[in-house]
């Protein structure tokens, strides 16, 4: 399964972890610029540049969340896809008992993320999920309570790949949503722009949808909204 948005521009080949790129920043955008990658490559089912950066550095846990995570907004057959070439190559390193360990669908603690990203406009965003409760329950339970939640990452870097995703893939409200939930979560405003300034020399000044993420982070309060 291929990269079925808009054209993105080329990006040059993946450089190692001594390369300017890996190291030209002291701010907390850095450290999740191979994470980045990662997730346009997945987006893109950019399988050359996914192993090539599997190159850079033997897959970590932050690695594998990356991954994992990534099912939310692309699916799990890209995922899958993606871990499948990845075995192939040398495989993706050994999870921690802790990693490894099974969860069930956390709704309440699913809930409280969910309130604190969308803060008075929690019960409206969930109203507009529609009126299928399994929805309801898959998003609380499952992608906020799961997922977004999970240890080996923080959450606001969860919430920074989220936007990384979106920036391909869309739609715009979703974008608009995970970057109000990156500020609500412990991200700057000057990292959003970073990461968009990423972005941009990563597919281009024209993407849809990184067009897009600058117009609503330009919209979003200053500072983010009580909850």
């Amino acid at each position: 399964m291929g990269w079925s948005g808009p054209p993105i521009r080329s990006r040059s080949p993946v450089e190692t972890s001594r390369s300017p790129r890996y190291r030209r920043s002291v701010s907390r955008i850095a450290p999740l610029e191979l994470l980045v990658d990662l997730s346009i490559a997945v987006c893109r089912g950019d399988w050359d540049a996914l192993l090539a950066l599997r190159a850079v550095r033997p897959p970590d846990r932050r690695f594998r969340e990356a991954l994992l995570q990534l099912h939310l907004f692309v699916g799990f057959p890209q995922v899958v896809e993606a871990f499948g070439r990845l075995e192939r190559a040398g495989g993706v390193g050994a999870p921690s008992p802790e990693e490894s360990e099974l969860e069930p669908d956390l709704p309440d603690r699913g809930r409280e993320l969910f309130r604190r990203i969308y803060g008075d406009h929690a019960a409206r965003v969930e109203q507009a999920l529609g009126s299928h409760p399994q929805l309801h329950g898959w998003v609380l339970g499952h992608a906020y309570g799961r997922v977004l939640t999970r240890g080996g990452l923080a959450t606001f870097e969860r919430e920074l790949l989220a936007v990384t995703a979106l920036c391909l893939r869309g739609p715009a409200r979703q974008l608009a949503s995970h970057l109000r939930g990156a500020l609500a979560c412990g991200a700057t405003r000057a990292e959003l722009e970073e990461l968009l300034t990423l972005l941009e020399g990563r597919l281009g000044p024209t993407a849809e949808h990184l067009s897009a993420a600058r117009q609503a982070l330009e919209r979003l309060p200053l500072e983010p909204e009580a909850s």
